[in-house]
């Protein structure tokens, strides 16, 4: 354990929820919820996992000019009894890595709870509502979460990264929830602030965070003010997602350009 963790403090927890989000996802969801829930509850770093092993450390990868380097940080808020990991999906030995997580959580941190966050894409417009689909491992936990909105998720194909903790969870007898939620597709390249909002309004809910939503709120009328901008400044643009918003699917090349539009004017900010 002294091997992989790098521990910087040592916080006391009573039998806390651990919430889990990585660096890469659609929509930069993961990364923006953990992101704001630190900021907002004001949580302080405890510890991190050493990248060795895990990570290619031979180069760093840029984006917009910063150096990307893997982080794998865990985070606490002792006053909302929380464990937070915000970190980049590991290159190597993935199994082992989840399982460090897993270790420091359990036997560590004590924890009662695992939720993992992640954006899924979805062919729907911007100003549709989100959804939130879940995945459980325990149908016990699935019933104590009735009532929040979550809609069952059935999924065939690959398993994601959340897939493999979730399992591991459900081998420790830890509940656990991985949390889908929807973004459009032509905002996966971008930033979805109205996802981002409705996972922390289930979290705020389910925490009792009373979170501070004015920030927010403010870049999710500013995104909407620019789409709007782009719809009426665009005919086809304004087509395509007035299509979406009536459920008419669009054809390969109609959803290469709405996407690659809707990118390059939001990045011109």
């Amino acid at each position: 354990m002294k091997d992989i963790f790098k521990f910087s403090r040592q916080p006391k927890f009573e039998n806390p929820s651990l919430i889990v989000g990585w660096q890469e996802d659609a929509g930069k969801l993961s990364s923006k919820v953990i992101e704001y829930l630190n900021k907002k509850t004001k949580t302080e770093s405890f510890c991190e996992i050493e990248p060795v092993g895990f990570f290619s450390l031979g180069g760093v990868a840029i984006e917009n000019n910063v150096a990307q380097f893997p982080e794998s940080k865990f985070y606490c808020s002792e006053r909302n009894d929380l464990v937070i990991f915000k970190g980049s999906e590991p290159r190597f030995e993935r199994y082992r890595f989840l399982n460090a997580i897993s270790d420091l959580a359990q036997h560590y941190c004590k924890i009662r709870e695992l939720y993992t966050i992640s954006g899924t894409i979805s062919a729907i417009a911007h100003t549709s509502s989100r959804r939130i689909l879940a995945v459980f491992n325990q149908q016990e936990f699935q019933k104590k979460l009735q009532g929040y909105g979550l809609v069952n998720m059935n999924w065939k194909g690959p398993p994601a990264i959340n897939s493999y903790l979730l399992w591991i969870a459900e081998k420790r007898n830890i509940p656990g929830v991985s949390l889908w939620t929807e973004i459009p597709f032509y905002l996966a390249a971008s930033e979805d602030f109205q996802a981002v909002k409705k996972v922390l309004s289930f979290l705020d809910k389910k925490f009792n965070l009373n979170l501070d939503f004015v920030e927010l709120d403010e870049r999710i009328g500013n995104q909407n003010i620019k789409m709007a901008q782009l719809r009426n400044d665009d005919e086809d643009i304004n087509k395509y997602i007035g299509m979406l918003e009536s459920k008419i699917s669009l054809s390969g090349e109609e959803q290469v350009e709405l996407t690659k539009k809707v990118t390059q004017f939001l990045e011109k900010g």
